[in-house]
């Protein structure tokens, strides 16, 4: 049996047992141990635990995952991020949008420190959508708020998808921070000006805090709440971001020191309790973990799959299409959207990784651009119709009177600017590429 076909079995055995509904990290390594045994007998242990321990136990980079996700999630169980959302809301409440800009604002802020879709979108969902069909904003764009939200919070730093591309692409997690945040900036300000312009075009969408409900609330307090409530949390969240950018701390000495900081501002705040730091620890070692064994069962099936050569036999099956440069781009980027749809970023890197970075420095792509645009694929992939991760996790809260039409219909215009901007940046890298050539290439 070729190699080829070999490696095109594993993939349909792994699709298969992935939509049969088994846990992805089991699936990677049970789909990896059983052609491993197939194909070189029990002598794949050795080499698989020896891949554990060298290429995953030891490496450091790693721990600023577990680390980020503390940090997060200290900031949502000890209430500072309610805070921060209803501080925003009442400064911009005024506004016909402010509420929904706030609620943008505070999702982008809250998927950055998490860096899980399923964690911002659901949080977000259960503190901010009641609200905002309580107060008369459109199903479809309330719902396509917070799902977009969610989502585009993975391109801005210090996200741990990005941690973990940049590792696994062995690329400077740094460089990567530096070169996606003028594209995550870019388009959550483009989702902020979609929500401001359609909601000051038909205020019926997206209308104000009732004035009787403000008039309770000096415009000065207002601002001093935002002040004291929002400005601590997102100065974190900066401090954490360039200082890594500035190259003073790795990104797992910027995590520790952020997850330190966090503690602080709970205590700070008086928002300290011990069942709510054991629920941010339970919670912290719950997500920890489900990444961390995707990671082992993804190291198992790669091991597999790059020892027995299928990557360099895909490399060639597909370099050998005549497609082109940017045809065989283009295609890449198709196979890793619908890939997208189904599969957890987590495996969908470690599965990706080792079989698309070969071809792109083939095609003499510039690594840390290409990176960049993949990760762009993985943030328009948790929003496609029908699939999307982050429409499933919104579906599943069943807000009262909210169907699947309307999640599709309120993500659309979300998909369509992610869309574009994916376009822009193919068409002009430097955009990408701009910012980290002034902070590191000098």
């Amino acid at each position: 049996m070729s190699i080829t076909i070999i490696a095109i079995l594993m993939f349909i055995v792994l699709i298969v047992c992935f939509f049969l509904g088994h846990p992805l990290a089991f699936v990677l390594g049970g789909v990896g141990t059983l052609f491993g045994l197939f194909l070189t007998g029990p002598s794949f242990f050795h080499a698989f635990i020896d891949r554990i321990f060298a290429g995953t136990m030891s490496n450091f980079t790693l721990a600023a995952i577990v680390l980020f996700i503390f940090m997060g999630n200290l900031l949502t169980v000890s209430g500072i991020a309610d805070r921060l959302f209803a501080s925003l809301r009442y400064l911009l409440g005024s506004l016909r949008g402010g509420l929904g800009l706030a609620v943008l604002f505070v999702s982008i802020i809250f998927a950055a420190c998490t860096g899980i879709v399923g964690a911002s979108v659901v949080t977000m969902g259960l503190l901010a959508g009641p609200m905002l069909l309580r107060y008369g904003y459109q199903k479809e764009l309330s719902m396509g708020i917070i799902t977009a939200g969610g989502t585009v919070g993975l391109m801005i730093p210090p996200s741990i998808m990005l941690v973990i591309m940049g590792d696994q692409a062995n690329v400077a997690v740094g460089k990567l921070f530096a070169a996606v945040i003028i594209p995550g900036l870019a388009m959550s300000l483009a989702y902020m000006l979609y929500v401001a312009i359609r909601c000051t075009i038909n205020p019926k969408v997206g209308p104000p805090i009732p004035a009787e409900q403000l008039a309770k609330v000096s415009f000065g307090r207002r601002v001093f709440t935002a002040i004291i409530y929002a400005l601590p949390p997102i100065c974190l969240i900066l401090f954490v971001l360039f200082s890594i950018f500035l190259g003073y701390f790795t990104p797992a000495e910027a995590a520790g020191i952020g997850s330190f900081l966090a503690i602080i501002l709970v205590l700070v705040y008086r928002r300290f309790t011990w069942a709510g730091f054991l629920t941010t620890i339970y919670q912290t070692a719950k997500a920890s973990a489900m990444v961390l064994m995707i990671i082992v069962g993804a190291s198992c099936f790669t091991s597999v799959f790059i020892g027995m050569g299928g990557g360099t036999a895909l490399v060639e099956a597909v370099m050998a299409t005549g497609l082109g440069k940017w045809g065989i781009y283009t295609l890449m980027m198709i196979i890793l959207l619908i890939m997208g749809c189904f599969i957890d970023w987590v495996g969908l890197v470690l599965i990706a990784f080792p079989v698309f970075l070969p071809i792109a420095k083939l095609l003499g792509f510039d690594m840390l651009w290409y990176v960049t645009m993949m990760a762009m694929v993985l943030q328009i992939a948790f929003l496609t119709p029908p699939f999307g991760y982050a429409l499933f996790y919104m579906a599943g809260l069943k807000f009262e009177g909210v169907t699947f039409p309307h999640l599709y219909r309120g993500v659309l215009p979300f998909v369509i600017m992610q869309v574009i901007g994916f376009v822009i940046l193919t068409i002009y890298p430097e955009i990408v590429l701009w910012l980290p050539s002034i902070m590191f290439d000098k």
